[in-house]
């Protein structure tokens, strides 16, 4: 029997080859892509084509001419969807340069969101050359709530915001508990891509009736949680199996956080629980990072209030100072616990093979994680600069891990399938088909590699040649394009 995989798969090879006949009298397109290997993770359509763009839409995928305005001859590319970070802490200029030159076209914070939902992008005021959106943030709402402060996101100005100690360690009354929720529901009112929950960094904090709530809210709007679970000593599956249940209950859609760097040595078996939960009927997905370094502040709860050298089974020689990349001493992570609490740290312990299951998932994600960077003199990870082309360099081409579809599917498709339960913009990315925003990264299958590691965090990735934003080149030849800005802020705007 003819499976409905097929069918799309045909039905989009026809759409390819016939429908520049019915477009051929039309004005010019705005861009036209030549020769390029076209590839749609949707339909599995990978083939030579044409792609005419108009409008910031895709109009045309065929085999015949096509007359646009402006021509990139692909031959030897591969023309794939725009890439999709669902988890980054960095929208500044720096961070969407660096971020564009690794083929990403959306960047969104999920994990810990913003209250309101617009303070992720201030520097994104006067226009963005990338997407970008948030989910509204429950730190920030416990902060106003339990603190009586407002803190909107994770950066203020080209500062990281310190946290108040008191809405990360103090647990809420029932009252502050229903404050929150008020608060919740403003904020995806307002647009918020779902619930963001730092749950491992106020462990002691959030209640069984708290973390309930916030499921519950999510649940009654049908939007996802994104979840940094309750971590455990290597890989203790007790803090996924706490929100498996509450997803389960309520039918909230969920998102556990970069499971790799939770689930540690238990990858395989947090896997297998997730997909024993969606056979039930639950909405569980994940995401990973392509770096094995974990990247946090000095002051998360992890580190100042828990046994991290037994949770990571590291030391702190395994610990990175981001600002200088010097390896600690217990004397110098003391004195930056002291003076520097907002500090960064790579911490290194995550290993290739925990990674290799993860990105062999069907349904994973590929995230960056990335820390905040606001310019080269202060270095940050390499997540930043290289995340996707190293899947693309190291995971594909070199190792053979995925195959170059499936890596896409991890890097476009999945993250976009997911997030339109957020916000019905994601129908139309994450694909090449006609209709589609045009959102496309171009690239050479055989030179694409991240440059990027701990300790030169800023290098470029190379083999990324056009990146393109709403129909627009950004990056063209593999040089970024000033002065251009159709990024958008993407909002959850369906009918409350």
């Amino acid at each position: 029997m003819t499976s409905l995989r097929s069918i799309l798969i045909l039905v989009s090879t026809v759409i390819a080859v016939t429908f520049f006949s019915s477009c051929s009298s039309e004005r010019p397109f705005d861009l036209v892509i030549e020769n390029g290997r076209v590839i749609d993770p949707e339909t599995a359509f990978d083939d030579i084509a044409n792609v005419g763009i108009r409008d910031g839409k895709i109009l045309a995928i065929t085999r015949e001419s096509l007359n646009g305005t402006k021509t990139i001859d692909a031959r030897g590319l591969v023309v794939a969807p725009g890439f999709i970070d669902v988890h980054s802490h960095t929208p500044t200029p720096l961070g969407q340069e660096l971020n564009l030159a690794d083929g990403i076209t959306t960047q969104l914070d999920l994990e810990a969101g913003a209250f309101p939902v617009g303070a992720y992008g201030e520097h994104f005021a006067k226009g963005a050359q990338i997407n970008y959106g948030a989910s509204v943030g429950h730190a920030y709402i416990r902060t106003k709530v339990i603190a009586k402060v407002d803190q909107s996101y994770l950066l203020k100005g080209f500062e990281v915001n310190a946290p108040e100690v008191s809405a990360f360690v103090q647990p809420a009354t029932p009252e502050q508990i229903e404050q929150m929720r008020e608060l919740l529901f403003k904020g995806l009112d307002a647009g918020g891509l779902g619930v963001g929950v730092l749950l491992d960094y106020m462990t002691s904090a959030v209640s069984k009736d708290e973390l309930s709530m916030l499921f519950e809210v999510a649940a009654a709007r049908d939007v996802p949680i994104y979840v940094h679970v309750r971590r455990g000593i290597a890989g203790d599956p007790a803090g996924l199996i706490e929100v498996i249940e509450l997803a389960e209950k309520t039918n909230a859609p969920l998102m556990v956080c970069h499971i790799t760097h939770n689930a540690m040595g238990g990858i395989e078996q947090w896997l297998t629980l997730m997909d024993e939960a969606n056979a039930r009927g639950a909405r569980i997905t994940t995401e990973t990072l392509s770096y094995l370094a974990g990247g946090t502040m000095i002051s998360a709860d992890v580190f100042s209030r828990r046994d991290w050298r037994t949770i990571f089974d590291i030391d702190y020689g395994d610990v990175q100072w981001v600002d200088t990349g010097e390896w600690l001493t217990k004397e110098t992570w003391d004195k930056y616990a002291k003076e520097k609490p907002t500090g960064m740290i790579n911490h290194h312990y995550v290993k290739d093979e925990w990674l290799v299951s993860a990105l062999r998932w069907p349904k994973m994600m590929v995230s960056t994680d990335a820390l905040p960077v606001f310019d080269r003199t202060a270095p940050s990870n390499p997540n930043v600069s290289g995340s996707f082309a190293l899947v693309l360099g190291e995971f594909v081409r070199e190792r053979n891990v995925l195959t170059l579809n499936e890596a896409l599917t991890r890097m476009t498709l999945n993250q976009a399938q997911w997030l339109e339960i957020a916000s019905p913009a994601f129908t139309k990315k994450g694909r090449i088909q006609l209709g589609m925003d045009a959102d496309l990264t171009l690239f050479n299958p055989d030179t694409v590699q991240a440059n990027a590691d701990y300790g030169k965090p800023y290098l470029k990735s190379t083999g990324i040649d056009y990146v393109i934003v709403a129909g627009q080149l950004v990056i063209e030849n593999g040089e970024a394009i000033n002065d251009v800005y159709p990024g958008q802020r993407i909002l959850n705007t369906r009918v409350k």
